[in-house]
């Protein structure tokens, strides 16, 4: 395995696979062609033409638009093509977030091939023996990669929400930390993807910060998703990330980006310029 194998990983995907979902003539998102049957009862609002589907009867309003999605995913809930209501509105956007034409669950966002925005931490502490970074694993019971490695905080950005808010949120919950110290961290960068998932497509954009932790810190989850945490040498991170699957997949490509930001690859890597190119691979 390599690092250029995990960016692969997240980016595997046959556009031809996919039919366009398109709003006023931009695209909002992806459907899979084996999956519009189960739109049928609402073909009068979602038009295929031109191999694209179009929402051609859509409510003029933000909060109607999104009240009418609401109605669609209870009833692919209802046949079982989506498992559940997460809970959490995601921006139904042709691209940044402050474009969002309605809201979707986030659960339904994969079958819809939206963008979805998440903000991931690389929290990291200077010793005497090198950096080392907080890795956490996540709980058993986790209904997405239990079990696995994972950030010291990473989360899901939901709309309507700013970054800074949402990152102190995901702090205090995931790691227990005090808003002034999560404030201290850096936007530092941003990665994307496109990846096929049983439920759809995932073209997915993580914002990226970097946070210089005090040796003493001892993180502490208090939403009882992170199982345990560890404090790694930057070298080991490394080796989990090149060589095991032992990471959540999307993680490996924040941990890849800081690895190249603070020169822990080397620019005379064959696979270089294709392992920076891949963390921002173009979305649909």
């Amino acid at each position: 395995m390599s690092l250029l194998d995990k960016i692969q990983a997240c980016n595997a995907w046959n556009p031809e696979d996919f039919i366009p979902w398109m709003f006023a003539g931009r695209r909002i998102g992806s459907l899979r062609r084996d999956s519009l049957e189960a739109l049928g009862r609402w073909s009068s609002v979602f038009e295929r033409r031109e191999d694209a589907l179009h929402w051609v009867k859509a409510p003029a309003s933000f909060t109607a638009r999104s009240a009418l999605l609401a109605e669609v995913t209870d009833d692919l809930i209802e046949q079982g093509v989506i498992p559940y209501r997460h809970g959490e509105p995601y921006p139904v956007t042709p691209g940044a977030r402050h474009e969002a034409i309605c809201v979707l669950d986030r659960a339904s966002a994969p079958f819809f091939g939206i963008r979805a925005f998440g903000q991931h931490l690389n929290g990291y502490v200077r010793t005497e023996r090198g950096v080392e970074m907080w890795i956490g694993r996540r709980s058993l019971d986790r209904r997405v990669y239990p079990g696995r490695l994972d950030h010291l905080v990473a989360g899901g950005l939901p709309h309507g929400v700013e970054l800074a808010e949402n990152l102190r949120k995901e702090c205090r919950e995931e790691a227990g930390m005090e808003p002034a110290l999560a404030d201290q961290a850096r936007a530092v960068s941003l990665v994307t993807y496109c990846r096929a998932s049983e439920r759809g497509l995932k073209p997915d954009l993580i914002y990226c910060y970097d946070l210089e932790l005090p040796p003493d810190f001892e993180p502490r989850c208090t939403d009882g998703e992170v199982e345990s945490f560890q404090r790694l040498a930057v070298d080991e991170v490394l080796r989990l990330v090149r060589d095991t699957n032992d990471f959540k997949l999307n993680c490996n490509l924040v941990i890849i980006d800081f690895l190249a930001r603070q020169g822990y690859l080397a620019p005379d890597d064959p696979d270089y310029l294709a392992i920076l190119g891949g963390l921002r691979a173009p979305l649909p």
